[in-house]
């Protein structure tokens, strides 16, 4: 109360009694200025805090009456000051004062009857009885009007309105605050969840004010309700992100968790979210295609895991279920690169612009370690998302056995999981383990059915073909065939390379990018099978340009031929004399040289094709590739060794000692049939029985088809046969020449000496087939029995020199014209490339010339004019067969000069002749020695010589 009157006193105010004595009623109390009112009005209602503030008055303040509060607080001034912290305290004091005035008006209410009451009885002992009592009733009146009903009244009055135009105020604001609960629902069903946290904060602040009244603690605790249903719909939205994502809506969802501080929990629950929604996609969908192909209301299903249900989808399901699975992941992934993509830019955002609480080091740095955590967050998240991904995609792969798919079929699951394994490297950098593990089990279990069945497939292909020419296009390649075209080499054939335009293809874009927009990655395997239609073969069995239709057909009409070579006399505009006009034979010459159509077959086309299908499984699923290019390698092995049973076996070879059979063809052969031919099938044991499982990997022999007829001399003993079959596995060979580097580029490194060994051994070895094969034609088609015959009746001692050769000489020379005659009528039926033509002389000249040695090598006596005669004739024979032949040069033509020549040499060179030429057989050594005997050789000489010649046949014995 002291405490109180100093204060009153400092306002110029006097204690109650002074009032009275010295002034009226009215006048001790003067009526409060505006300013007063507001500051009553704005004075707090609560007497605890009006008293807390009092008490936060310093005791100075109550120490005298002339204490100098001006000086007392300038004094307090700090010498730097601050106008933010000087409206504070200034704030400070207006509410202390405010309090001390309010308290002050209470108490004057309060005790001003009794101030009046004995300040009236204090005069009446001075003035007498009378007057006192008069001027008491005088006083009292004049209080009663004056100062009890009016001022007294007033402020009553003024502090009633005060109470309650705050209640007043309260009251609306208490109301405003229950009515909350409407626009936060509209706010919510409007997804305006950060508007909806911002209002629930506000309110939460302002409900604080006026906690004091019983029905604001009902409302906080309404609040605090309604912001944790806030939190549960704001999860719900921040898991419907994780299938569609949407900027907008992700951005509120993270602004809202941003204003409840709970940013990193929300980090921890959107991972939650998107493996619960990769669990959930993926069993909605496999269940869907179980439930569809049951085709009953059962709902067994739905309990079953999702590793057993997805044994339950049937073969026709099973891609257009994995499509769409792989569809429905990607969605999610897509999900997950936009949501990480979203967070890159809003922190580049929030670097590049400075924020409002900048100044706020602390908050700057919680910030920091926010942004921290939720990047370390979302970059470990893309491994785990993705390993969910693939245990999934696993489970589905190895649920079915897909060993019985169709080739397109099990294609189109390679393709899709090779998409799948792309996407999840641009996803995160993975090699997709689990997935090429999964695939690469799959694989090799179809892959070994399939190539066991395409074996057998070949083997019937090659039982029942007759070496027929396969009609095609003159530009036929490997790469217009269908399964090919995955290798992206293709060009046009009716467009030259130096007209087609120059590529400009555009850097390719991830997946992710390419899509980002809308579409799927997954949608391109239904275009995948809508196929051209392929044009490799000619028109009607032949090329439908006018200028190689006819080629091996009779030509009926000259439709074709120029008109200018049509006329008798062409003008060269030279001067010169007419020319005679092209014969159709010269055209048709021409033609025939033009026409290069591959030479090659139906069962060649089918393992080209085949080979196509292995290297789109091997290009789709690279950890096969080995397990593919062996398989393949088996293909053309088993392709040649059946050319070569078919056409190139021949006990003659040995016999012959050209030397048509390499050593590396010869250790090829063996290989083959060791290691793919099962022999025990053909009825042919060689060797000890193979077990059941080696068997199971071996193909039969296979058999030329009776069709095939190789004894005919009309037909040349099939050489149009033996043409298209052995070009046939000459233009395999180019092909895999040419597919070479594609094959080296996906063979693993460890496993590359097999491709090169194969290529060197194998595929090299094609064109060395010819030798064997063509050499039966040579063997049969010239008669060389008869010239023996005829050379045996020529008489080699004479003693002059002939100037005429002998008969034999024409005999051979109309066989060799006869062969070429009959080589033209097989060049109608089918082409015979210049190679062919060659081997095919080759073998015939090589063999009349080791006829002429053979019959020369028979002859008992001979004279330096006989061996002149057999130079005359031999030279005889060179200069006829040049004119039918290109050959050059004459094959083994110095096997025969040489032999002749011998007779010449002496004891000495004939003796080092001997051990050089290893080539003439022994009965031709011996019998040169023979004859020299007696001309220039002795008895001493010929033993010495047939001695030299034993030890040359003693290491063959």
């Amino acid at each position: 109360m002291q405490k109180i009157k100093s204060l009153m006193a400092r306002q110029g105010l006097k204690s109650p009694q002074e009032s009275v004595v010295d002034m009226s009623p009215v006048e001790s109390f003067r009526t409060p200025s505006k300013e007063e009112l507001r500051e009553l009005r704005e004075q707090p209602t609560d007497p605890q805090v009006e008293q807390e503030i009092i008490d936060s008055i310093e005791e100075v303040y109550f120490s005298s009456d002339s204490f100098d509060t001006v000086q007392y607080e300038l004094e307090k001034l700090p010498p730097d000051l601050n106008l933010l912290e000087l409206e504070e305290y200034r704030d400070k004091l207006k509410r202390q004062q405010a309090a001390v005035s309010k308290r002050v008006a209470d108490l004057i209410l309060e005790k001003q009857p009794s101030y009046v009451k004995v300040s009236s009885l204090s005069h009446l002992g001075k003035l007498g009885l009378h007057k006192c009592f008069n001027s008491a009733f005088r006083q009292l009146r004049s209080a009663k009007e004056g100062f009890t009903e009016a001022s007294l009244g007033l402020l009553a009055n003024q502090r009633r309105r005060q109470l309650l135009t705050g209640l007043l105020k309260s009251l609306r604001t208490i109301k405003t605050l229950q009515r909350t609960d409407v626009r936060l629902s509209e706010m919510l069903e409007e997804e305006d969840y950060p508007g909806a946290i911002q209002l629930c904060l506000e309110c939460q602040k302002a409900a604080s004010t006026f906690k004091h009244y019983n029905c604001i603690s009902e409302l906080n605790s309404k609040l605090q309700d309604t912001l944790e249903q806030i939190e549960e719909q704001l999860d719900v939205a921040l898991s419907k992100t994780c299938k569609h994502f949407d900027v907008s809506h992700y951005t509120k969802v993270q602004l809202a968790y941003k204003l409840l501080g709970k940013t990193q929990t929300a980090m921890d629950q959107l991972h939650m979210h998107f493996t619960q929604a990769i669990h959930n996609t993926v069993f909605q969908v496999v269940l869907g295609y179980v439930e569809l192909c049951a085709g009953n209301a059962d709902t067994k299903f739905q309990k079953m895991p999702y590793k057993d249900l997805c044994t339950h989808i049937t073969t026709d399901s099973y891609i257009p279920c994995l499509t769409d699975l792989c569809k429905a992941l990607w969605e999610v992934m897509l999900s997950y690169h936009l949501t990480m993509q979203w967070h890159d830019e809003h922190y580049k955002e929030e670097e590049t612009t400075p924020g409002a609480d900048d100044s706020s080091a602390e908050g700057s740095d919680e910030s920091t370690v926010g942004r921290s955590y939720v990047k370390k967050k979302l970059e470990h998240g893309l491994t785990r998302i993705w390993q969910e991904v693939q245990l999934k995609v696993k489970a589905y792969l190895l649920g079915t056995d897909v060993s019985n798919f169709k080739y397109d079929d099990f294609i189109v699951v390679l393709d899709v999981i090779s998409r799948l394994m792309q996407v999840g490297e641009e996803f995160c950098g993975s090699k997709s383990e689990l997935l090429q593990e999964s695939i690469k089990r799959q694989s090799v279990n179809y892959f070994k059915n399939y190539h066991r069945t395409r074996l057998e497939e070949l083997r019937m292909f090659l039982e029942n073909e007759t070496w027929e020419l396969c009609p095609v296009k003159s530009n036929f390649s490997i790469a217009q065939l269908h399964e090919f075209r995955f290798m992206g080499q293709c060009r046009s054939p009716s467009v030259s390379p130096s007209r087609q335009p120059e590529s400009t293809e555009p850097v390719e874009l991830c997946l992710f990018e390419q899509y980002l927009q809308g579409g799927n990655p997954f949608e391109m395997q239904i275009d995948n099978k809508e196929e051209e239609t392929e044009d490799v073969l000619a028109s009607n069995g032949y090329e439908s340009d006018e200028l190689e239709k006819s080629v091996y057909q009779d030509y009926d009409s000259d439709s074709d031929v120029p008109e200018e070579l049509k006329q008798d006399y062409v003008d060269e505009q030279t001067g010169d004399g007419p020319v005679k006009s092209v014969s159709r034979e010269t055209l048709r010459s021409r033609k025939r040289s033009d026409y290069n159509a591959p030479i090659l077959t139906n069962t060649t086309l089918n393992v080209i094709r085949l080979v196509g299908k292995y290297m789109q499984m091997m290009n789709i699923l690279k950890p096969i590739a080995f397990d593919v290019i062996h398989c393949v390698s088996q293909l053309f092995d088993y392709y040649l060794y059946a050319v070569y049973t078919f056409f190139g076996r021949n006990d003659m070879y040995e016999s012959s000692g050209l030397g048509l059979i390499s050593s590396r063809l010869r250790t090829t052969l063996s290989r083959i049939q060791e290691s793919l031919i099962d022999m025990e099938a053909g009825g042919e044991n060689a060797g000890p029985h193979a077990s059941p499982e080696e068997r199971k990997e071996k193909v039969p022999r296979p058999h030329l088809s009776q069709l095939v007829i190789l004894t005919s001399s009309d037909t040349l003993y099939g050489l149009a046969e033996r043409v298209v079959a052995t070009e046939s596995l000459v233009f395999l060979a180019e092909q895999f020449e040419f597919l070479q580097p594609h094959l080296d580029t996906t063979m693993p490194s460890a496993k590359k000496p097999f491709l090169q060994q194969f290529y060197s051994q194998t595929v090299s070895t094609a064109s060395e087939l010819r030798k064997p094969i063509y050499w039966i034609v040579a063997a049969k088609a010239i008669d060389y029995e008869q010239m023996l015959l005829l050379m045996v009746g020529v008489k080699w001692d004479i003693k002059e020199i002939m100037s005429q050769h002998n008969v034999y000489v024409d005999v051979l020379l109309k066989e060799f014209e006869k062969f070429n005659q009959r080589l033209g009528d097989v060049s109608k039926i089918v082409r015979i490339p210049l190679p062919v033509s060659n081997v095919l002389w080759e073998h015939c000249i090589r063999l009349a010339n080791r006829t002429l040695v053979e019959g020369y090598a028979n002859v008992k006596k001979c004279s330096n004019e006989g061996r002149a005669l057999m130079q005359l004739d031999f030279q005889q024979f060179l200069m006829k067969l040049e004119k039918l032949t290109d050959l050059r040069p004459i094959p083994d033509k110095e096997f025969v000069e040489t032999y002749i020549k011998v007779y010449y040499l002496t004891e000495n060179d004939m003796e080092q002749f001997i051990k050089n030429h290893r080539e003439y057989s022994m009965k031709q050594l011996t019998n040169l020695v023979n004859v020299c005997l007696g001309s220039h050789i002795n008895k001493k000489a010929r033993q010495k010589l047939l001695a030299a010649i034993d030890d040359i046949d003693r290491p063959k014995r």
